[in-house]
């Protein structure tokens, strides 16, 4: 029977919004002699709540993570799962020893290499091949171990030509890119990985699913993968938890836990739109109902390939002032893997708003819907730039705020019906005679 080589044991995690400190620096003493020399729970910590982001609070403690248990035997695979601010990123950097947990304890066996954020590990001052050095003497490796490695983690980075090159001067996708060769090749017993792969190409990321995947069932080695990429999840990982608002709510076979996560999410979209806590933005405008209509004006859930559909969004204003001029509604599609399979840009397409009232509908129409057969899951953002120079601030943000499901159609009106899954690239086909 393989050896459990993480154990969590009601682990929690507050954070303090606002002021820091005590008020005393006998009390700031005493809690840091409390919870960094003894290692026990903050003396000064008031009772906070649960990190759902949705909902206005009024404490100003955050629990990040709540009485989190759960054990890794030696080999496995595990996907940590849950939405934006699930609480999973400050998992992974607790059983990393990035930061310190505020109550419970971690007990790990093993040496841990970890792929959290951009540039996390690495000296901004010291080349590529200097900081590989640096990253395999904090696992406690010998030089000339590290060394007879290096060959393989530069050619497996693609960054060879400037691995004698500050890597502050590196690009994002650079950092990656030799982040994770170090982090795979070097001999630690335990690697812990993000969603920082998201910043890498298509074809490097393949190569880092190909890479964890030897990593977790041909050497034996454990792995923690934190992803929004249901399918990754499926193939890499024999097992997944499930976070929520801080709290493991599933922890089951990976298909299990997939399962559950994905029915919850779904659960949630049928929730009417102003009974949705999740909703995020200033509320200057408010959107109550979405309609998809069909060919015939039918307001339907259920669509044929190719055929035309057009999606309004109901809403109420709250009176505030909107900046036109500067108003965007970006509306997204996500497969039933999560992955994200397109977007709609009012931006992008240089649509302008001409006028606002204080209720009615914004139509977004699709001449041909181009999704092959499934069911899709959408998201929308609404914002606005307050001037031309600042930032977009949010208006409102929903997201799995509506689910569609599509047939199989005839979209080429060919005679034949389109294959399942993904979505359809429209092209021009020509054949040449060879001259």
């Amino acid at each position: 029977m393989s050896q459990p080589v993480i154990k969590v044991e009601n682990l929690s995690k507050a954070y303090q919004i606002g002021q820091i400190g005590t008020g005393t620096l006998s009390r700031d003493l005493e809690r840091f002699w409390t919870t960094r020399i003894l290692g026990k729970e903050d003396p000064f910590l008031k009772i906070g709540e649960n990190n759902d982001r949705s909902v206005k609070g009024t404490s100003d403690i955050v629990w990040s993570l709540r009485d989190i248990n759960f054990q890794v035997e030696q080999g496995d695979a595990v996907g940590i799962i849950g939405k934006n601010g699930a609480g999973k990123s400050t998992l992974l950097k607790l059983l990393s020893r990035v930061t310190g947990p505020t109550a419970g304890q971690i007990k790990v066996k093993g040496r841990i290499a970890s792929l959290l954020e951009v540039g996390t590990g690495f000296h901004p001052e010291l080349t590529g091949r200097e900081n590989i050095y640096l990253n395999g003497a904090i696992l406690g490796m010998r030089k000339r171990e590290i060394t007879k490695k290096l060959d393989e983690i530069i050619a497996f980075s693609g960054v060879e030509r400037y691995i004698d090159t500050p890597v502050k001067r590196y690009s994002s996708g650079m950092y990656v890119r030799l982040a994770f060769a170090v982090a795979a090749h070097l001999e630690s017993e335990i690697l812990i990985v993000d969603e920082v792969l998201a910043v890498g190409d298509a074809e490097f990321q393949k190569k880092c699913l190909g890479k964890m995947n030897d990593i977790s069932k041909g050497e034996g080695r454990t792995l923690l993968f934190v992803s929004h990429n249901m399918a990754a999840v499926r193939n890499l990982c024999n097992r997944g938890i499930v976070l929520e608002n801080g709290q493991v709510v599933i922890d089951d076979l990976a298909d299990a836990a997939i399962a559950g996560y994905l029915s919850r999410a779904a659960a949630n979209e049928h929730l009417d739109l102003m009974s949705r806590t999740d909703k995020k933005g200033n509320g200057k405008l408010s959107v109550h109902n979405i309609e998809l209509v069909n060919q015939s004006g039918a307001s339907v859930l259920d669509f044929t390939s190719g055929e035309p559909c057009r999606i309004r969004f109901h809403y109420n204003r709250s009176g505030q002032p909107v900046n036109l001029n500067q108003l965007t509604m970006v509306v997204q599609f996500k497969n039933e893997s999560e992955d994200l399979v397109t977007t709609i840009a009012t931006d992008e397409q240089g649509t302008q708003f001409s006028s606002l009232p204080d209720s009615g509908f914004i139509e977004i129409d699709i001449p041909r819907l181009q999704f092959r057969e499934g069911h899709y899951t959408l998201s929308y953002m609404i914002s606005e730039k307050p001037s031309f120079l600042a930032p977009h601030q949010t208006i409102e943000y929903l997201a799995d705020a509506k689910r569609i499901s599509v047939a199989r159609g005839d979209y080429w009106n060919s005679g034949v019906l389109n294959r399942p899954k993904g979505f359809i690239q429209e092209s021009s086909i020509a054949i040449f005679a060879q001259p």
